[in-house]
């Protein structure tokens, strides 16, 4: 029978630590994904119907936040039966501090459709990517680049902008779902 010594004993529980992390980080990858690629369709769709029936968008959009709400929950609660690994109580009141303030902002704002169409994005990315910083880069890097092409877009893309976002918003949601399951 042989025995370790200290040393031996805190590299052991250091590769432990470090497998725990990435399982960890793994399983928040996969139930993000899932909510990121559900969020990029409805997003998409909102898009391309504001882009369609511009004098509806509003209505349109409160319908894809609460289905989006609605289906995020679910997802949820499919992934913590399954793996373990989901919500608890602390997230339906960030979710609806996150929207409060957010309709706040717009309605003191004063924002017209284009500058909801920026707002809202980039507000989502924002707080994706201040999260990344301890969750793991792909949040980053997603946040990064949707909020840089959202302003591009704001700049460039003129009557296309609605367009534009369903692409840039919508599509880099779901390719940064897909991104998130390989990694």
């Amino acid at each position: 029978m042989s025995s370790i010594d200290a040393k031996q004993a805190a590299e052991a529980l250091s590769d432990i630590e470090v497998v725990v992390r990435r399982v960890r980080r793994s399983r928040i990858y996969q139930l993000t994904s899932l909510i990121l690629m559900q969020w990029g369709a409805l997003v998409l769709a909102g898009y391309l119907a504001s882009y369609l029936w511009p004098r509806s968008a509003g209505w349109l959009w409160v319908a894809v936040n609460v289905i989006g709400v609605c289906g995020t929950f679910a997802i949820g609660m499919f992934v913590r039966r399954r793996s373990g690994v989901g919500f608890d109580v602390r997230i339906p009141l960030a979710l609806l501090l996150f929207f409060a303030f957010g309709y706040l902002n717009c309605f003191l704002g004063h924002f017209g459709p284009r500058e909801l169409g920026v707002f809202w994005p980039i507000y989502f990315m924002m707080v994706y990517s201040i999260a990344g910083l301890w969750v793991g880069r792909a949040f980053v890097v997603i946040g990064v680049a949707i909020i840089a092409l959202t302003l591009i877009g704001y700049v460039f893309s003129g009557d296309w902008f609605d367009l534009w976002m369903a692409m840039v918003n919508g599509g880099g949601l779901i390719l940064g779902g897909l991104w998130m399951r390989r990694d």
